[in-house]
């Protein structure tokens, strides 16, 4: 146990002024989606730089059918826009199943918070808070997260697993497994955050994210340049 608290140590203190630093040759990330082994769609995201601004743009698609007929899909986009490490405005639309989400979400610069107006949340927020998208690692560093989708705040806990060795797409990578959960277990749990997730040191890049909800679910970094 003390060995596990001494690794999180480290990689937390080590990383945790590394945020859009870590990520300024990067062109674009692309993340497959898979269900039950299966390839259902795709994660995508951009980066565009001017001065010291960042803008994330994020493409997300994807369709589950049975017997030929689609019994759930989604299709959306989002926009993260920083300056230097702070989050500026995020914005995002989605169709879930011919039901539309959203979120608006601002840096109030007077009161050092965010303003959100989302599908399911409407308030203010803590600058601490990340938007849960999957190219930021920032997201095993932080103690909330904000839904891309919807808008609404979670509370979790991530806890290092072990260092282990995986393969993708052909390629055996050295990775760093984290366990992201809930912080109130008492949620339903189609509400509740339960992911695995494989971080690659090396390139800054998680790697591998998985859960079950319905079904066994993947997300694999097939490319990035």
């Amino acid at each position: 146990m003390k060995k596990i608290l001494i690794l999180i140590f480290i990689l937390f203190c080590s990383n945790v002024h590394a945020h859009m630093d870590h990520y300024k040759k990067i062109n674009k990330i692309e993340l497959d989606i898979f269900r039950n082994g299966e390839l259902i769609g795709y994660n995508y995201y951009f980066f565009k730089r001017k001065g010291d601004e960042t803008l994330v743009t994020n493409q997300i698609n994807f369709s589950v059918k049975l017997l030929g007929a689609t019994i759930f899909q989604v299709e959306g986009y989002g926009e993260e826009r920083y300056i230097k490490d702070q989050l500026i405005s995020y914005n995002s639309k989605t169709l879930q199943n011919d039901k539309e989400k959203f979120v608006n979400l601002v840096f109030n610069k007077d009161k050092n918070k965010f303003d959100i107006k989302g599908s399911s949340y409407s308030g203010e927020a803590s600058i601490h808070n990340i938007i849960g998208n999957w190219w930021n690692h920032k997201i095993l560093q932080s103690n909330t997260q904000i839904s891309p989708i919807s808008g609404s705040i979670k509370e979790q806990i991530v806890t290092f697993v072990g260092k282990e060795k995986i393969e993708q797409y052909g390629k055996i990578y050295e990775v760093d497994h984290f366990k992201l959960e809930s912080k109130d277990m008492s949620l339903p749990k189609d509400k509740r955050l339960d992911f695995d997730i494989w971080f690659d040191k090396k390139s800054s890049n998680i790697l591998r994210v998985s859960y079950s909800r319905m079904g066994n679910w993947e997300y694999r970094l097939k490319n990035f340049e």
